[in-house]
């Protein structure tokens, strides 16, 4: 299958959603645009499994990297797309095959930027780290993702979001003593003394700390309850799960640290963390594309793979075409005059 990188970016973001990619089944995208941008002899194009790295070699003195993945969350009934007036409807028109479109436009049709680009294009975001393509460029080809600057092309509703919070997983766990229900008073229920880490999550007040300009929002949340044994049995453990959504201004050591104090009457155990990643909107190269994009910059209060530039040392920012609200929905759909909009605001920094 070919791809029309010559097609407007509507039309290449109806192109690339037409061609299912669920996270793992990546390859015959993948393959459509590595042999799309091969062909362009303004830019040197490396393949690393299914992820594509296109680079321009102008010799400027910046170098920006503009970043998309290529999955999608499961199809659910929304293939092939359609358009209806400015709506386009289908898995990944929104997360994010129009911001791919997008960089794809550009790779094609900025040979001489005014500042020297790499687009990168991986394979398995939407689900388990340990197979993020990303991630795997990041750590055994750094080099391919060196830069002063990078935009990942997720949804934003086509407005700059600095950064993104880091994430983290813990396990608190409440003691008790085991013994018949029948005879509960010679036990410990450990399940109404963990109505005291409930208590602390319901008091907690979140943090809105401000960094590089942007004001971030925490968030300290129980998503999982595990207790019990048997009908007739007082349970001696009872753990819950809590999430915590946490501003750059903390590490994840510092984020754990924080959490460990919090809950200090009880044992608690870190089972997933990723770290935030700071805006870094200071650098040239930022502020000047925060002006070309116009209007104001925001915190991105979720994560994503700008934090993997992060720890590269590299300032990154959010910015897309797509609805992030709408994202992994079956309804899932992208304002077609959104798409042109990007291009151009992002032709005019580039070029």
């Amino acid at each position: 299958m070919r791809l029309d990188l010559s097609a407007d970016v509507a039309a290449l973001t109806r192109a690339l959603v037409d061609i299912e990619s669920v996270s793992g089944q990546e390859r015959p995208l993948v393959d459509a645009i590595h042999e799309a941008l091969v062909e362009l002899p303004h830019l040197t194009v490396e393949r690393d499994g299914d992820s594509v790295v296109a680079r321009t070699s102008c010799g400027h003195e910046e170098r920006v990297v503009l970043a998309g993945h290529a999955d999608t969350v499961p199809i659910n009934g929304n293939l092939p797309s359609r358009v209806e007036g400015d709506l386009m409807y289908g898995c990944g028109t929104t997360d994010m095959k129009s911001g791919l479109a997008v960089l794809l436009r550009l790779a094609v049709t900025l040979p001489e930027p005014t500042r020297d680009v790499t687009y990168v294009v991986y394979d398995c975001e939407e689900i388990e780290a340990e197979r993020n393509g990303l991630r795997r460029l990041a750590r055994t080809r750094p080099e391919l993702l060196k830069a002063d600057f990078a935009v990942l092309m997720e949804p934003t509703s086509a407005q700059v979001e600095g950064g993104c919070q880091g994430t983290m997983r813990v396990e608190v766990r409440a003691a008790g003593e085991r013994a018949h229900s029948a005879r509960a008073w010679m036990g410990s229920n450990a399940i109404h003394n963990a109505g005291a880490i409930l208590d602390v999550l319901r008091a907690y007040e979140p943090a809105g700390p401000v960094v590089d300009g942007l004001e971030y929002h925490e968030g300290l949340n129980a998503v999982f309850v595990r207790g019990g044994v048997a009908g007739n049995v007082i349970p001696d453990e009872c753990v819950v799960t809590v999430n915590y959504r946490f501003a750059p201004d903390k590490s994840v050591d510092e984020a754990e640290a924080y959490l460990r104090d919090l809950f200090g009457a009880f044992e608690v155990s870190v089972t997933d963390a990723a770290p935030a990643a700071r805006p870094g909107l200071d650098h040239p190269a930022a502020a000047a594309f925060v002006k070309a994009i116009g209007g104001k910059a925001k915190a991105k209060l979720g994560w994503t793979d700008v934090a993997r530039f992060a720890e590269l040392g590299i300032p990154a920012v959010n910015y897309g075409p797509g609805e992030p609200t709408l994202a992994h929905t079956k309804g899932e759909y992208v304002e077609i005059p959104r798409i042109f909009a990007c291009e151009d605001r992002m032709r005019t920094w580039l070029g």
